[in-house]
């Protein structure tokens, strides 16, 4: 496609067999097709590595494929080695188990040759099951993306919204690679996804695309998955043990943070501001009190600050969250 951008994708896969062989034929019938596959296997011991192989042989698709070394790295770490691997203008992550739709990355090609300013494009998906099966929601319904932050995206302020809560599934996500050159390496506390979509939304403007482009499947083997948002599943987040999911946050954003301030002019004062406010708010959440009684005064001062609304992932339902949680 003369005068779109060229596309490489970063395909992980460990223990994948089972879904590895549609998901591939998916790709590769991409039309027009990427310029280029990384394939990165994180020591898999199933057979996906002779999968991957059977496909290269029989495509006329670069692959590029990074074998295990030892023991698994894990996501995060994996993707980092996939997407540096990537030498195309952009980069489309992939799942081992999902299925890309016909015209996936022809809309996306389309939208980056539109405007050069975007950074990082997400999309919704249709969810499936095991079986390929559609399950009648997609990913923003189970996501339950309010309109407010919809617009937030769609006005250039993705890094108001993805500070409360990650609204791009790496699955779905396309991005500029030179991205990589603030973005690497990737923290370990962070989740590879989200800090792609922090990083490019704190330095650049992030696009979102409300059809699908995916089959996302679900499998009950999801090494990252999405639930159906129930009322029994809202009850249990709101009651399940406080546990490190705090002081996780806390550290995340102070991580954040600091790469921000390194990054120098890249960032706006703003920006960093807020991303060490998240931090400090996520911080008094850790330090309340295991003692649900001895917790109830120091939440709600909290909560009649207004910072729930602006950085809580739930917003003001997470006061409940901190109110009734276990420690």
């Amino acid at each position: 496609m003369s005068g779109f951008p060229t596309v490489g994708i970063a395909l992980c896969t460990y223990n994948g067999a089972r879904f590895l062989d549609e998901q591939l034929a998916s790709i590769l019938e991409q039309e027009p097709p990427a310029e280029q596959v990384v394939v990165a296997d994180d020591s898999s011991r199933d057979g996906s590595l002779e999968i991957v192989r059977r496909a290269a042989d029989g495509t006329g698709v670069p692959i590029v494929v990074l074998e295990g070394t030892g023991a698994p790295l894990g996501v995060t770490a994996n993707f980092e080695r996939a997407v540096s691997a990537v030498t195309q203008e952009l980069v489309a992550l992939s799942d081992q188990d999902d299925r890309w739709h016909d015209d996936r990355l022809a809309v996306l090609r389309e939208r980056f040759a539109a405007d050069p300013d975007l950074v990082l494009l997400h999309t919704d998906a249709d969810l499936v099951d095991a079986d390929g099966r559609p399950l009648g929601r997609t990913l923003f319904e189970s996501l339950e993306i309010q309109p407010h932050e919809f617009a937030a995206e769609e006005s250039g302020r993705a890094f108001e919204a993805f500070l409360r809560r990650n609204l791009a599934t790496g699955a779905t996500v396309v991005f500029r690679r030179s991205l990589l050159d603030l973005a690497t390496p990737f923290p370990a506390d962070w989740v590879h996804d989200e800090w792609l979509a922090m990083i490019a939304a704190a330095t650049g403007r992030v696009g979102v695309v409300r059809a699908a482009t995916i089959d996302y499947r679900q499998h009950g083997a999801n090494q990252i998955g999405v639930g159906a948002p129930t009322l029994s599943r809202k009850i249990g987040r709101v009651l399940e043990a406080r546990g490190e999911r705090n002081r996780t946050l806390a550290s995340r954003f102070a991580v954040l943070a600091d790469r921000l301030a390194a990054l120098g002019d890249r960032v706006s004062a703003e920006q960093l501001a807020e991303a060490r406010a998240k931090a400090s708010f996520e911080r008094t959440r850790a330090e309340f009190p295991a003692n649900r009684l001895r917790r109830a005064l120091p939440v709600l001062r909290l909560a009649r600050t207004g910072l729930y609304e602006r950085y809580a992932s739930r917003g003001r339902a997470d006061v409940l969250r901190d109110l009734l949680q276990p420690a």
